[in-house]
């Protein structure tokens, strides 16, 4: 009975955080800074794919890791189980419509990471170890001064929840149960998914504990091979099912302003804004666009042009949303799982593969699932450690890698809808700090933009 009004507790909880005021800093926000900006990053989204290439790299800048790694790592937390699960959980709630809310979400979002990304870099501090360090923690400080020390520490305070790994856990522990277990005669029980969790532990202990290095070395690996692997699979569904395409492509845009499947609560008073909510909400924790944890990795890069990192994160919300989540989308929806089934998170998307392509399907999933997952547990890690350096002191911050461990075993055996509530609340805590600066310093970030653009088009 407690856990069941916990779990209460914190679904009320989510719904309260994401209600009327932040999908107008977040929604609102990014909008205004897109108009501002005149639309400013979409024109150079050539230049930033030249700088994803490393065409402009130089290893004496200052920084640790390059722009491909620094891209990296952010991706390896958002293309994972939010392109998988989310994306999942988003249909189940509200039909192909959530998808449209989610693409609109993304390309708002896209100017909000030019933006960030361009101040964590432009406004890089030193931590208590001396090493320079980036994140809305240090474009508070940095850039509105000392004096909002409290602002950044809620962010930091929220990101100690919100970096935790509960939700990747936790749908990777359900993957392995109905793809692995299940169809084989294995008992699912606490007992079996504490071993997962435990493995997990180990697994995400080896990497962790090497730092920043390690971590973007290995995900900057593996987030390609997991991209492609992705891809090749869902591309064979979308052909087996290639006729049905179009129709669902056009129901996604159609449901979204008759939200015909919608079963979650309304809001402004109709089903539509309900929809609206669920899909800025599964945008956000798709590409953490407005959120902040991406800052974190992209402030690390070794560039001297802010700029440069603001073009290169503005990518992420267009490979990981636009891209990703409506392959996975359309993958669900030309199957008819999301009709079919009572399931829910990854494995509604499981359901969609093993319906397509029998016997191999899920099995291919779950090795895409296995690496999204893993490697979103290296680079969470790193925000938390992160934001509880700024609070403590870097030398202490390595501390937060054992409260991190253990909620993974939280994570892997606890229900899908208290740990995607848990991460939703707290996601929508670090936003409010993160788009308040963001918007405050907008005009630092555009002139430098301005400075940065001019100098390009003198050297040719």
């Amino acid at each position: 009975m407690i856990k069941l009004d916990f779990d209460q507790f914190i679904s009320d909880f989510a719904s309260f955080v994401w209600g009327l005021p932040l999908v107008i800093l977040l929604t609102g926000g990014g909008i205004a800074l897109l108009i501002y900006s005149r639309f400013l990053p979409f024109r150079y989204l050539k230049h930033a794919v030249d700088l994803l290439r490393g065409k402009y790299d130089d290893p004496n800048d200052p920084g640790e890791i390059s722009h491909f790694q620094s891209l990296s790592t952010a991706l390896s937390s958002t293309i994972g189980m939010g392109n998988i699960a989310g994306v999942a959980v988003a249909i189940a709630i509200g039909g192909p419509g959530a998808i449209f809310w989610m693409w609109v979400s993304a390309i708002i979002g896209m100017a909000t990471k030019f933006f960030t990304n361009t101040l964590a870099v432009m406004y890089r501090g030193k931590d208590s170890e001396g090493k320079l360090q980036g994140g809305p923690m240090y474009i508070i400080t940095e850039g509105l001064g000392k004096k909002w020390w409290f602002l950044a520490a809620f962010f930091s305070l929220a990101g100690l929840i919100g970096a935790l790994p509960v939700f990747n856990s936790n749908q990777l522990t359900q993957a392995i149960n109905f793809i692995l277990l299940t169809p084989n005669g294995v008992d699912v029980s606490f007992t079996s998914n504490l071993i997962i969790g435990i493995v997990l532990v180990l697994i995400t202990s080896i990497v962790i504990y090497g730092g920043l290095s390690r971590i973007s070395k290995t995900v900057s690996s593996m987030v390609p091979f997991m991209v492609i692997l992705y891809f090749l699979s869902v591309g064979a569904i979308l052909l087996i099912n290639i006729d049905l395409v179009p129709y669902y492509f056009s129901l996604i845009f159609t449901d979204a302003f008759s939200a015909e499947f919608y079963r979650g609560d309304s809001l402004f008073g109709g089903m539509v804004g309900g929809l609206i909510i669920l899909g800025i909400r599964r945008a956000a924790f798709s590409n953490e666009a407005g959120i902040g944890t991406a800052a974190m990795a992209h402030g690390a890069v070794k560039t001297k042009e802010p700029v440069r990192e603001g073009l290169v994160a503005m990518l992420g919300p267009a490979i990981d949303t636009l891209i990703v989540c409506t392959l996975t989308a359309l993958a669900i929806l030309v199957t008819g799982v999301w009709q079919s089934t009572d399931e829910n998170g990854v494995s509604l998307t499981a359901a969609a593969f093993r319906e397509s392509i029998p016997g191999m399907g899920d099995y291919l999933l779950l090795i895409c699932i296995a690496v999204f997952s893993i490697s979103s547990l290296f680079s969470y890690s790193y925000y938390g450690t992160k934001c509880l350096s700024f609070l403590i002191g870097a030398e202490r911050g390595h501390y937060y890698n054992y409260f991190y461990v253990i909620s993974i075993l939280v994570g892997a055996t606890t229900s899908l809808s208290m740990m995607i509530n848990l991460i939703d609340s707290f996601f929508a805590l670090m936003a409010i700090p993160t788009m308040f600066v963001t918007l405050v310093l907008a005009p630092r970030a555009l002139k430098e933009a301005k400075s940065y653009f001019k100098r390009m088009e003198k050297s040719g």
